[in-house]
């Protein structure tokens, strides 16, 4: 018995994840799921901001998810729902609650990257990113939060920021300053949470093995602008490839789990040292 708790310290536990068709968000379903949790997840499964350089999620992507997750022996509610989208999302956690009765793990991971300088970026190049990595963000914690305070389990709500949400980087500034906004909403809900016991902590990926990660058009970016490429180091650890999501994901199950019950309001590097060089 002690040994299957070991497994899956998560048991008994559903879990939130946004952005969850593929990359990140598909890894972290898999090994929540693995560690015991059920599943609710949600991905636009489409186009959403014109401006990236890498193709979109499709239905078939988070269908793959969803079969991915009950080869782990889950269950697993999936949604195509945009997280720009508050009402579904509201809807998605409401049935939800209905079907598994609880919800103590959130992972906002949910995001874009498009690539341009401040000056010369659209103003709806702007707006989508910020609206879905930011704003989304608050869609999710807004759709949540609610049902995890009446439950009175307390929890942990996860929100996948970036290394760009604490180090600036050129070309990048309307990513920058909606991750460093992530960090902000962290740390705030954090302490508006704390008395209900709800944690709530920052993660901080640098090159992760995503089709965001592997967008060549920030190559572009380097070529017309050579000097940029001195803000983006390799990190500490020897940096053979971009980092795999289940390396990321090995940090949000720590984060989800009673392993980290003193962390909250924190910001987790998940960057070989790339943050401090």
């Amino acid at each position: 018995m002690s040994v299957m708790a070991e497994d899956t310290p998560l048991a008994g536990k559903v879990a939130y994840v946004t952005g969850a068709a593929r990359g990140q968000g598909r890894s972290h379903c898999i090994r929540l799921a693995r560690a015991g949790a059920d599943i609710i997840a949600i991905d636009a499964c489409a186009p959403v901001a014109e401006h990236n350089g890498y193709a979109p999620a499709l239905p078939e992507d988070l269908a793959e998810t969803v079969s991915l997750v009950e080869g782990e022996g889950r269950k697993i509610r999936a949604e195509e729902v945009d997280v720009r989208d508050l009402e579904g999302q509201q809807r998605v956690v409401a049935d939800a609650i209905e079907q598994f009765g609880r919800l103590d793990i959130v992972v906002a991971n949910a995001g874009v990257l498009n690539w341009g300088r401040l000056w010369e970026i659209s103003a709806q190049q702007w707006q989508d990113v910020i609206d879905i990595n930011l704003t989304g963000v608050w869609n999710t914690i807004k759709a949540v939060v609610p049902a995890m305070i009446e439950a009175g389990n307390g929890g942990s709500i996860i929100n996948i920021s970036s290394a760009a949400g604490i180090k600036a980087v050129p070309g990048g500034g309307h990513y920058c300053a909606s991750k460093f906004g992530v960090v902000a909403l962290t740390n705030s809900l954090a302490i508006e949470l704390g008395e209900f016991g709800i944690r709530v902590n920052s993660v901080h990926p640098y090159g992760t093995d995503t089709p965001m990660g592997n967008d060549v058009s920030m190559y572009q970016m380097f070529a017309d602008h050579q000097t940029y490429i001195h803000s983006f180091s390799p990190g500490a650890l020897p940096t053979d490839s971009l980092a795999a999501p289940d390396l990321v994901s090995d940090i949000v199950v720590w984060l989800a789990g009673d392993g980290a019950s003193l962390v909250t309001a924190a910001q987790i590097p998940a960057d070989k040292g790339y943050l401090k060089i």
